[in-house]
């Protein structure tokens, strides 16, 4: 280990990735964390004999970043991804009941990976479909990164481009809503590009779809943990930072309760309403900008069976308040032959209130409308996990609010999804700003290093 000491403040997978990344580096790291684990809000507790995740978390194949972090805390092969993208979406409006839809791919370049399952999408109209394909073209077209597409919402320019409300709906945000955490009128047209882009319009298979077999807590605390202490770094949990204060010499000093470190260097990997208020006067230029980057809510539902009545591990479904529906029974360690369901609801904010039985009497009758074999079923339990302020908002605009890694502060660097990071709020968005935090910090301090891509490279 180097002299320097390097305090992370936040253990998300932002903050410890960027711990993880100085602790690689020869740095003594300290990270600290309020709760009473780390994974951010991607994490599991206990209901009973059930391990339960809040929320339903899943990656793509581009996502090189959390890849490398599910590679680098001996994760991989715990959450694996589709061999090819395949998404079974459930039409719950039709005239006959549910109809079945995939979206899929084959192993044919961008843009023909997707056109045999775009040809026969039975969700929507031969026009539309072609109509689909038409706006997939002119959105690769796009660059994220033009400040005027950030300010330009994704429904607008939908709409422009012959997207239909039926088109929107069984397409462009099935996907949207899920990775976005809002719907196209509330999205920044950037944020939908560089989601659009990178997962469909890139590489075959960039899309395929990732997800943990096991409890997010053992990917994002157990194993986290184990690695980082390997490395040498110590973890402070239940351990709130109070105050971050420049020192004598470029140092700084880290309050909590009854204590105080001195560090190096400070990486704040806490959501942005904390950081503002730990943030030193001086720190940003306008510091009330990151007052300005909104919120956004999910709500999952849960549902133990007394018998399976899905046969896949997850579905989409459209013309039904229910989203995605995932098979947790393995994960959960459910015995007794029922069945575990989660019902994952992003862009949430007209239910985030609402009570569990008013959930209740609304998501299980749609459940046996999409889903027969419920009818059948007893339920043994239903909860509710709601994260008021699960992601920032993806708002047009917002990109002008996002503040990159580096401050005015020498020795202090921001981390975290909500963060200039180009992507939406994601896990990969999250580990890429601990990429970029940690890559900061040991550059001003005169440490060598590769970022962790190119090293894949």
């Amino acid at each position: 280990m180097s002299g320097h000491h390097a305090v992370v403040v936040g253990g998300g997978l932002a903050g410890v990735t960027a711990a993880l990344r100085l602790a690689d580096a020869g740095l003594r790291v300290t990270l600290l964390e309020g709760r009473p684990r780390l994974g951010g809000l991607a994490f599991s507790f206990r209901r009973g004999d059930l391990t339960v995740d809040n929320g339903q978390h899943v990656y793509l194949r581009c996502c090189t970043a959390y890849r490398w972090f599910l590679d680098r805390v001996g994760g991989t092969d715990l959450a694996p991804v589709q061999d090819r993208l395949d998404v079974p979406v459930l039409d719950a409006a039709g005239p006959r009941g549910a109809r079945l839809g995939r979206l899929r791919r084959t192993a044919l370049p961008v843009p023909l990976h997707l056109a045999a399952s775009l040809a026969t999408y039975p969700h929507l109209s031969p026009v539309e479909r072609l109509g689909v394909g038409r706006a997939a073209l002119a959105l690769k077209a796009l660059d994220p990164a033009d400040p005027a597409l950030d300010a330009t919402d994704f429904a607008g320019w939908l709409a422009r481009h012959g997207q239909s409300r039926r088109a929107v709906e069984a397409l462009w945000d099935l996907v949207g809503v899920a990775t976005l955490n809002a719907t196209a009128a509330r999205s920044s047209l950037a944020l939908a590009a560089t989601v659009f882009k990178t997962g469909l319009l890139s590489d075959p298979g960039a899309a395929d779809i990732g997800w943990a077999r096991v409890p997010l807590g053992h990917l994002h605390d157990t194993l986290a943990r184990r690695a980082l202490e390997a490395r040498g770094a110590r973890i402070a949990v239940r351990t709130k930072v109070t105050a971050v204060t420049p020192a004598d010499g470029g140092r700084w000093v880290v309050d909590v309760p009854g204590d105080s470190l001195e560090a190096d260097t400070v990486v704040l990997a806490v959501p942005q309403r904390e950081a503002h208020g730990l943030l030193p006067p001086g720190a940003l230029d306008a510091p009330g900008d990151l007052l300005r980057i909104g919120t956004a809510p999910i709500l999952n539902v849960h549902v133990v069976y007394d018998r399976p009545v899905l046969r896949r591990p997850f579905f989409a479904a459209i013309g039904s308040p229910v989203q995605w529906v995932f098979d947790r029974t393995g994960p959960s360690g459910l015995r007794g032959g029922g069945q575990y369901l989660a019902v994952s609801q992003s862009a949430a904010g007209d239910e985030i209130d609402a009570s569990a039985a008013d959930l209740r009497a609304r998501y299980l009758p749609e459940l046996e409308r999409l889903l027969p074999p419920a009818r059948h079923a007893r339920v043994e339990d239903f909860f509710v996990t709601r994260e008021r302020t699960a992601t920032f908002a993806p708002a047009p605009g917002v990109g002008r609010f996002r503040p990159g890694t580096r401050t005015r502060a020498p020795g202090l660097y921001l981390a975290g999804a909500w963060t200039a990071t180009g992507w939406p709020a994601t896990m990969e968005g999250a580990v890429r700003s601990g990429f970029t935090a940690a890559g900061a910090a040991l550059s001003a301090l005169g440490r060598p290093h590769v970022h962790p891509l190119e090293e894949a490279a």
